[in-house]
């Protein structure tokens, strides 16, 4: 899709993609794709996965080209990053610092 990867990672209940987001895709499109494709893949890995789904939202934010290897470091660090904070906690500390509007019901599923 054009849409190439620099860094993907995530640790047990959430994944990170930083990406080239190509000016042919809308941001809607990759990702409806990404988990439509990720999910049928997956489910063919073994039986446990048979139950596997995407929740219905995601968060999505740009990043200041300066700023990719900053990024990129905090992607690789997932697992030491979430013994302090969990991303549900810090998720919502960005949404706040940010000072973007959302209704915490429809954030989770």
């Amino acid at each position: 899709m054009e849409c190439n990867p620099v860094r993907i990672g995530g640790y047990k209940d959430h994944v990170h993609i930083l990406c080239l987001l190509s000016k042919k895709v809308t941001l809607v499109k990759l990702l409806e794709s990404l988990k439509s494709h990720s999910s049928k893949w997956i489910k063919t890995k073994d039986k446990k996965y048979s139950h596997f789904y995407w929740q219905n939202g995601y968060g999505s934010f740009s990043v200041n080209p300066k700023e990719i290897e900053t990024v990129t470091q905090y992607i690789n660090n997932q697992k030491e990053h979430h013994k302090i904070k969990s991303f549900k906690d810090e998720f919502l500390i960005f949404l706040k610092n940010y000072v973007i509007e959302f209704d915490e019901r429809y954030i989770w599923d």
